[in-house]
């Protein structure tokens, strides 16, 4: 896989699952609207899939290392694959309770994150047990702090 399209997918999946994992988490625990929730996810499908992407090609531009094309398809492809990974998790909402599509969510996201970093950690032939801990040590500490930020908001707030 050429370098931009693996630096758009990586950074655009990874995003993708952590920043929608802890906004639902966390909006969730303050408000326990799926409303609420919904309009979080599509908010980030778009919004900070632009951002992201944009952040992207200013950085790729800034290595001053990558032709135009490069800069353009690691731009489009973190857009595309945070706006789809994001948008995945608006499924289990309309399928099921808030409670339960938080707890599919969840499983959802991690094992896409799991199954992600193992790839990863073959390709760059580095222990599967250390990268994959490390990459969901961090969503935990994201979804555990996020879920109480969301109950203190609520509880405060609401």
């Amino acid at each position: 896989m050429r370098h931009s399209l693996k630096t758009g997918l990586s950074f655009g999946l990874t995003s993708g699952i952590i920043t929608t994992l802890g906004l639902m988490v966390g909006l969730h625990s303050g408000t326990h609207s799926k409303l609420v929730v919904i309009g979080g996810i599509l908010t980030i499908a778009i919004a900070d899939a632009f951002s992201d992407a944009l952040g992207i090609h200013v950085s790729e531009e800034s290595e001053n290392k990558h032709s135009t094309k490069e800069i353009w398809e690691s731009t489009i492809c973190t857009f595309v694959a945070k706006f789809v990974f994001a948008m995945t998790f608006v499924v289990p909402i309309l399928l099921f309770t808030l409670s339960t599509a938080i707890v599919v969510s969840v499983a959802w996201g991690l094992s896409m994150l799991s199954i992600f970093s193992l790839l990863m950690a073959k390709e760059q032939k580095e222990k599967a047990w250390v990268v994959v801990g490390e990459h969901l040590l961090i969503a935990g500490v994201v979804i555990i702090i996020t879920h109480y930020i969301g109950d203190w908001i609520g509880s405060t707030f609401g």
